[in-house]
């Protein structure tokens, strides 16, 4: 058999065979040919499920009448003009193979008016080997394209299309997706002359939620965490949901890279990492998200459909988005935990002090949250909070005393079921105001931190300690001796979560740390376990040290009202016999006096 040249009408349509899969295919590469024209409006308009009809307008810059034939042509496109585009490109198309693939297989009708010509001008082809009918037409600014009757002459492929029904749910889909890629462009879809969507262009985040909601529903939205995230030329942002708020099937997984819409397994398995302890093996999780980075660090040609793109670092792009998608999870399910904590503690009984007198203790004072780069529903102000202290504090004033026998035997009864109530007050860095023993005192809060982190440590020692990958592997630099010990103590380390590497001059490469210490810097953290571990002089293991002196570093914070009362409900738990023991101040450390100035001082406020 000889070699010949394919005749160009045959050539089209095996191209449509990758291009033209069915009608949604279709509406996807003229949606997005409207796109890269500039089109801040687009209408499409479908007819039985578009095996008939599919026709989409917009109001971008138009094609000129002596480029119509041209743009009908195979591989004519103005996306690119060399290997130096492809090798960044920008737009959503470039092989400029649709429109020849489409009129190979349908019925084509293209009109076209650019601003600056004084009448439009149409364009007809129906799957001959090029022959294009070029006419004048009435039509404004933009371009009409109608695909009638499709695959009208391969009626092989036309009999494996299905259902009315079920071709446009794929086009409805398709135009879901690309309106969540333009939130900037108004699309109009029409069936049978039905109105099915309307999304309006949006101006700012809240219509952008608003967009997104309407896409995937309100509910959604209202388990849906804002991440936004840049580092290094990447940038994430959009939302995820709540792990609670996980699917059965994995129809809210939209995922764009510099606004084209992506099914890429790369990007899909870091977000399914950063759920993988949080929903079952057989759930989905729920994510709009928008990556955008460098045009060269893509390559978006990979795929017939551009579906899949490839990343030059992609491993590092697999980690971004990991690590900003995990600790947003993290972060999230950290707050509702400290919620719960402290929905469980009741109203702090009232205790006698001195000359009869009563402190009420605040039920809340609101401190500023850390900033960061994923936000979560916002707690009561500090303006709101003091607002309730004062006026907690006036009601106080006013209120008649409990007799002197009611309160002792509140006092009795409450302390025969814990060993103390709420805490009142802390006094900076970590020191706290509580009743103990029917009186107020005051307790160092550390030793009992370390404790209760000790035997949290132990618990899941075994197991080994819950590793969290950092953004970007940090160097820190020791001196030999701390060298040496995490040379001679791999196993430890390991088993911690920590995977360091030596490096030459005495330096070190952490690339992941125990999550127990995320909220921590990680230089000075390891810099200050390892100088535990050398200060220490007991004739404990190594294990032992190491443990003990993780412990230490986790609990060296300074502590606000609430994260000493979610302590003391931790410690109540499991430090039920020890509680006492460590509750123990020497006088001389502080005055309570000055301590109580303090909280009287803030609930003046």
């Amino acid at each position: 058999m000889s070699i010949q040249i394919l005749p160009a009408r045959l050539a089209n349509q095996i191209a449509a065979g990758e291009v033209v899969e069915r009608p949604a295919s279709v509406v996807k590469e003229l949606v997005e040919n409207s796109l890269d024209a500039g089109a801040s409006k687009i209408v499409v308009d479908i007819e039985k499920g578009g095996a008939k009809r599919i026709r989409i307008s917009d109001n971008g810059c138009g094609i000129r009448k002596e480029e119509l034939t041209l743009a009908l042509s195979r591989h004519a496109t103005s996306k690119i003009k060399d290997l130096t585009d492809l090798e960044a490109i920008a737009s959503l198309g470039f092989r400029g193979e649709a429109l020849a693939s489409i009129s190979s297989v349908a019925r084509l009708t293209m009109t076209s008016k650019p601003e600056n010509q004084e009448s439009a001008w149409q364009a007809y082809a129906q799957g001959r080997d090029m022959e294009v009918t070029i006419q004048p037409a009435a039509h404004p600014n933009g371009t009409t394209i109608e695909v009638n009757d499709l695959f009208f002459n391969t009626p092989a492929r036309r009999k494996f299309l299905r259902t009315e029904k079920t071709e446009f749910s794929h086009i409805d889909e398709v135009i879901r997706r690309i309106a969540l890629a333009r939130f900037d462009v108004s699309f109009v879809l029409t069936h049978n002359g039905k109105m099915i969507r309307s999304y309006r262009a949006a101006a700012n985040m809240d219509q952008n939620a608003k967009r997104v909601g309407q896409v995937c529903g309100q509910k959604f939205i209202e388990n849906a965490l804002t991440i936004d995230c840049q580092h290094e030329g990447l940038h994430l942002w959009g939302w995820i949901a709540k792990p609670e708020f996980y699917r059965a099937q994995n129809d809210l997984c939209y995922s764009y890279v510099n606004g084209r819409m992506m099914r890429d397994k790369l990007i899909n398995h870091g977000i399914r990492q950063a759920y993988a302890e949080l929903i079952p093996s057989d759930g989905y999780p729920a994510f709009v998200l928008y990556l955008e980075l460098d045009h060269k660090e893509v390559d978006v040609n990979v795929h017939p459909a551009k579906h899949e793109v490839r990343f030059h670092q992609g491993r590092y792009v697999h980690d971004f988005i990991y690590s900003v998608c995990h600790q947003a999870l993290q972060s999230d399910l950290a707050q509702m935990q400290q919620s719960i904590a402290e929905d469980s503690y009741g109203t702090v009984t009232e205790v006698q002090y001195q000359n009869q007198e009563y402190i009420k203790p605040l039920q809340r004072v609101a401190e500023p949250s850390s900033s960061h780069a994923f936000s979560s529903p916002k707690r009561d102000n500090q303006s709101s909070g003091l607002a309730a202290a004062a006026a907690s504090y006036q009601s106080l004033m006013s209120t008649p005393k409990p007799s002197v026998e009611a309160l002792k035997g509140n006092a009795q009864s409450s302390l025969a079921e814990k060993p103390t109530s709420k805490i009142l007050y802390v006094v900076e860095p970590h020191f706290a105001v509580i009743v103990l023993d029917g009186a107020l005192k005051l307790v160092d809060l550390l030793p009992i931190a370390e404790h209760v982190n000790t035997q949290l440590i132990e618990q899941r020692w075994q197991q080994g300690l819950v590793s969290q990958p950092l953004l970007l592997p940090i160097v820190v630099g020791l001196d030999e001796a701390k060298v040496t010990w995490l040379n001679q103590h791999v196993d430890l380390i390991e088993q911690a979560g920590m995977t360091i590497q030596i490096r030459t001059g005495n330096k070190v490469q952490v690339r992941q740390f125990p999550a127990l210490l995320r909220e921590k810097d990680v230089a000075s953290c390891l810099v200050q376990v390892l100088e535990l571990i050398e200060s220490n002089t007991s004739e404990e293991s190594q294990l032992s040290v190491f443990k003990h002196s993780l412990a230490k570093v986790m609990s060296e914070q300074q502590y606000s009202l609430e994260s000493a009362n979610y302590l003391w409900h931790q410690a109540q738990n499991v430090l039920l016999e020890q509680l006492n023991d460590l509750c123990h101040l020497n006088s001389s450390e502080i005055d309570l006096t000055s301590a109580l100035a303090q909280l009287k001082k803030a609930q003046l406020q």
